[in-house]
């Protein structure tokens, strides 16, 4: 995957962490819609962990082909 496209995919997930976090009636959180939107929020507080996971992996990946 390329660098751009890493962050093109974060940037969506902060956007849709932003959407479902209106959606949440902080009242009720765990009533109807807000639950939904609160399994939105953590999948995409997920992606986005898997996300940087990844660019990590590929810059050790990089640093230790550089050595041999």
């Amino acid at each position: 995957m390329n660098r751009t496209l890493i962050i093109i995919l974060i940037i969506l997930a902060l956007g849709l962490i932003a959407y479902n976090v209106t959606l949440v009636d902080f009242g009720n959180p765990f009533q109807g819609d807000s639950i939904i939107a609160l399994i939105g929020i953590l999948a995409s507080l997920c992606a986005i962990v898997l996300l940087l996971i990844y660019m990590t992996s590929k810059k050790i990946q990089k640093k230790l082909n550089e050595k041999d």
